[in-house]
């Protein structure tokens, strides 16, 4: 059994009240021996928590009703709203503390609810019993006159940790109550009347701000979708062979009419907010490249037929999909304004259709509702448009491993990690949109390395400045905020020599991100007339000013110190009260030996020092305040040597401990003189070799210096709202030079990449040509580098004179390969990035497509031959003259002759209709021969080189022509598998 966490000896016998309690730094290896601290307001004791006794329950007699469909009601259930009366505490016995929670729990029915008890979180009833194990907490039983209540909880230091579990794991709504000061008079009541506790903030998938286990690197994006008209059915064009059916398989969205549906996604921890336009067949594209936490519906959208197959889609993705009705205080656009930071123009507002207007105004009532009314300040909404960036569907992302690979989803191995040489964490979420700058860098290595290296000594600050517009961030915050700017005029001083002459002509960008036409010679003059330094100037200099770093220091090293304290005080319990396994079982960097005791021990004994956050000359108010503290301290080093030398007591000291106060201590020699000359007949304190006891003189004294340090706290306190309200104030010169870094990291980074591996700058123009000469795969050229191979290069020409190329060739010689390095050296041209070619000419792609590997999704009932044909499908449907196909063995998981049939409908289609370039690679010879005719299809193909004993290497260079032999058997042998001989 494990030992129960006891009190601090101070608190033992004592009744205790909810009063604010500062949990010291914790380590998480102590949690399986600790349990939380109730605030019970029974004496303490060490009895075993008693279980509530099973309730009997009777079964009462089968009813059974029946009803017509007809007379049922329709429509949506009407919510009846919770009055104020109902929200009473009722009387039911229980402490202030829980019925409190109760409350919450009822009001936040959907909600996992975590109750701030002094410096715990705690669960309550059904929560402790469900959501205690998972969480791995002690589930404690709460005796009260009402009966026992279930609890478990965690300091409040740990609270990222678990917010993890539930949230990002569990995918959980969490409710945070929070203690707020109640209006009460009169006696203080059990539980403690001291706080009343609200919920302050609801934390959901998609609503982060800025909890330690957010991924730095990539946005957390919250969608909200519109449909254009929710109140009416979306119809289907269904055929005869679709009656009698109960569902509709993906397939089937593609019959569905086109409808405008709005779509609308924010990240709350950046502040950026975005806003598009599309329709049914668009929506899983679009939804994969947002690739949102959490996906927000309507409510009313439930009664939608199409709904069922919608969601069905979009649970595809993993995404937390969440239903909202939304209140009409934020219906219009013009309603948005108090939550920007900037108001819309007219010009723009113009822009937005209604489906994007409704899905934003879902989507800030959403946030509101769970900020629970906490002020935000986001960005102005920037409206995409589909033909703005290059369309990827979920299926060509995972197949191209564009962010993840297929195999085992991680980073390592994607296009993302090859590419990827930023320095900074919101430098690393821009690659993915947009790259630029990179010439310029390239060739002037001094700058690209001076800027990198400032570049690291800047922080998130996209993040950084939004926690601080929701009204967080602490003083480490804004350090860091201070160091970015520093770094940001270091890169002013940097670009000015070359563009000072042109910067009083070129003014800065309406919009945070550069347009396509500002990538011209020039670029470096643009982005540094963007650059604002002077308010976030004199912003840093205030905070360097007033700010202690040292101070900082020192209260970091006073929580680690806590944190021996508590690392000591579980020891102590697993020796009184555990076993000896117990003890060996505790992490060894919170085992502590004889020396850290004893060391520990003496650190408990004296008294801590006063540490400052803030400098004393930050505001008159401190100043004063410290003089006067000064002054204090000279008091108390003087009535020190007064009561020595009349005591004639040369150990004596003045201090002050939580438990006892304000005392005078003696020791050693001095225990035998006699205090009775000071009134004093009696220790508050003794051992053999110390005493203590009280002193009206050094009380008084001690008393005035407290209430010092309460004012000045106050007054730190001050100052920092005051630096607070100035970064708000800079918030839109802030962002706009954070954009521009994340810029320059991108740009520098990229030419970095292009040094590194010899990359080449891609030639991009409107037409539909592919022309690659020696080009390579990004990521398996890298593999094959790291075990000493080289890579063969190969040429592409595709667009021009033939849009198709079909390709045969051997097992493992390549063609798959072949495929995805051209796709992927597209995305990388239309991304800004130099490409791994000896020379690219791209025509602008609007859209890539890809039918690579195999999979089934049995869970909706389509094996895998029917998910190779959806996805052909849509590929058929969806891609244009200007779109890049890529397929790999299609018709494979068939019969021969139905493959074959299967493969010459999908070329014959991609020849004559689609007419898009497209690289078709196939293990089905005949098709070279069927598609003879076909004006703008080539043959090419792989071989092998077979030796005079059985020995063959793959020639992985493509040549003209049609290889009729795909040497199977030969993979299989290398694989190990046993094949009789022929």
């Amino acid at each position: 059994m494990r030992p129960v966490f006891p009190w601090p000896h101070h608190f033992r016998g004592r009744y205790i009240t909810d009063r604010p309690y500062r949990a010291p730094t914790w380590y998480p290896e102590l949690q399986p021996y600790l349990i939380s601290i109730p605030t019970w307001s029974t004496p303490y004791s060490f009895r075993r928590p008693q279980l509530a006794r099973p309730k009997t329950c009777l079964r009462g007699k089968k009813i059974k009703t029946t009803a017509k469909l007809q007379e049922l009601p329709q429509g949506v259930i009407a919510l009846q709203p919770i009055t104020a009366e109902e929200l009473k505490d009722e009387p039911s016995g229980y402490p202030t503390v829980v019925q409190q929670a109760r409350n919450n729990m009822r009001k936040f029915d959907n909600c996992v609810l975590l109750t701030r008890v002094g410096g715990f979180y705690e669960l309550y009833f059904e929560h402790a019993d469900e959501y205690g194990p998972l969480l791995n907490l002690k589930v404690a039983q709460k005796k009260t006159v009402a009966g026992p209540v279930s609890m478990a909880g965690f300091p409040i230091v740990q609270l990222d940790r678990y917010l993890k579990v539930l949230v990002q794991d569990l995918t959980k709504y969490v409710a945070i109550s929070e203690e707020l000061p109640a209006n009460t008079t009169g006696k203080v009541g059990s539980g403690g009347l001291l706080f009343d506790r609200k919920v302050t903030r609801v934390v959901t998938p998609g609503t982060l701000i800025d909890e330690n286990f957010m991924d730095p690197s990539v946005n957390n994006f919250l969608l909200a979708v519109h449909y254009g008209d929710e109140s009416s059915p979306i119809e289907f064009d269904i055929n005869n062979d679709f009656e009698g059916r109960d569902s509709l398989n993906i397939s089937d969205i593609g019959k569905v009419r086109s409808s405008a549906i709005g779509l609308a996604w924010l990240d709350l921890s950046t502040g950026d907010f975005f806003t598009q336009s599309t329709t049914l067949s668009s929506l899983l594209p679009a939804v994969a490249r947002i690739d949102p936490r959490e996906i927000i519906l309507e409510a009313n959208i439930q009664l939608n037929p199409a709904y069922k197959q919608l969601s069905n889609v979009l649970k595809e993705f993993h995404h937390l999909l969440s239903f909202h009705q939304s209140s009409p205080s934020i219906s219009k656009i013009s309603d948005w304004t108090p939550m920007l930071e900037s108001a819309i123009t007219s010009s723009a507002e113009a822009d937005f259709t209604e489906e994007e207007i409704m899905a934003g105004s879902s989507l800030l009532n959403f946030v509101k509702t769970q900020l629970q009314g906490l002020a935000m300040k986001l960005r102005p909404p920037v409206r995409r448009q589909a033909m703005e960036n290059m369309g990827i569907d979920r299926n060509s992302l995972r197949a191209l491993e564009i962010k993840t690979t297929a195999k085992d989803g991680v980073a390592k191995g994607s296009l993302l990690h090859a590419v990827r040489r930023t320095v900074t964490k919101s430098g690393a979420r821009l690659l993915t949109d947009w790259l630029d700058l990179v010439s310029h860098f390239l060739n002037d290595q001094d700058l690209r390395e001076d800027i990198t290296a400032l570049l690291r000594r800047s922080h998130d600050t996209l993040r950084l400045i939004q926690k601080f517009s929701l009204g967080r961030g602490n003083a480490d915050d804004l350090v860091a905020i201070s160091r970015t700017i520093d770094a940001t005029q270091g890169v002013v001083r940097l670009l000015s020599p070359c563009c000072n002459e042109s910067k009083g002509e070129s003014g800065p960008a309406e919009s945070g991100f550069m347009t396509r036409s500002q990538a011209s010679p020039d670029a470096v003059v643009q982005i540094f007339a963007r650059l604002s330094t002077d308010g976030p100037t004199a912003l840093a200099r205030r905070i360097n000013d007033a700010i202690d770093e040292e101070g900082l220091v020192q209260t970091h090293r006073q929580e680690e110190a806590e944190s021996k304290d508590m690392a000591f005080l579980a020891q102590d319990v697993l020796a009184d009260e555990g076993s000896v396994e117990d003890l060996k079982s505790m992490p060894k960097k919170v085992r502590l030996n004889q020396s850290t005791k004893e060391q520990a021990a003496r650190e408990q004994e004296a008294e801590i020092d006063d540490v400052w956050i803030m400098r004393k000359t930050a505001s008159t108010t401190l100043n004063q305040l410290h003089k006067s503290l000064d002054s204090l301290r000279e008091e108390r080093v003087r009535l020190a040597k007064e009561l020595r030398e009349r005591l004639g007591v040369s150990s004596l000291t003045l201090r002050w401990t939580p438990s006892l106060g304000h005392i005078a201590h003696i020791k050693g020699k001095d225990l035998s003189t006699s205090l009775s000359s000071l009134g004093i007949t009696r220790s508050v304190s003794s051992s053999k070799s110390t005493r203590s006891f009280y002193l009206a003189e050094w009380t008084n004294l001690g008393t005035r210096i407290d209430q010092v340090r309460t004012r000045i706290r106050a007054a730190e306190q001050e100052v920092f709202q005051d630096l607070r309200k100035q970064v708000v104030a800079n918030l839109v010169q802030l962002r706009r030079n954070a954009v521009v870094l994340d810029e320059l990291d991108i740009a520098t980074s990229s030419a970095v990449l292009a040094d590194e591996q010899k990359l080449v700058r891609p030639i991009l123009n409107n037409s539909t040509t592919h022309r690659i000469i020696g080009g390579s795969h990004p990521t398996v050229k890298l593999g094959l580098q790291e075990g000493g191979r080289s890579f063969v290069r190969n040429d592409c020409s595709v667009g021009e004179r033939e849009r198709i190329w079909l390709i045969t060739g051997p097992n493992m010689a390549g063609k798959s390969t072949f495929l995805r390095q051209n796709a992927l050296i597209s995305i990388l041209a239309q991304i800004g990035s130099y490409v791994p070619a000896d020379y690219a000419e791209i025509g602008i792609v609007d859209q890539i497509f890809s039918r690579v590997g195999s999979a089934d999704n049995l869970a909706q009932d389509q094996s895998t031959f029917m998910v190779e044909m959806l996805e052909t499908a849509t590929i058929l449907r969806q891609a244009t003259a200007k779109s890049f196909v890529i397929m790999d063995e299609v018709g494979r998981g068939t019969t021969p002759e139905d493959g074959i049939a299967v493969g010459y409908a999908c070329l014959h289609h991609l020849h004559f209709t689609n007419r898009c370039r497209t690289l078709f690679a196939t293990h089905f010879h005949k098709l070279a021969d069927m598609t003879r005719g076909f004006e703008s299809l080539g043959c090419y193909c792989t071989d092998i080189d077979e030796g005079d004993k059985g020995s063959f290497s793959y020639v992985h260079r493509l040549r003209e022509g049609v290889n009729r032999h795909s040497h199977a058997l030969k993979v299989a042998r290398l694989a190990g598998t046993f094949i009789l001989p022929t």
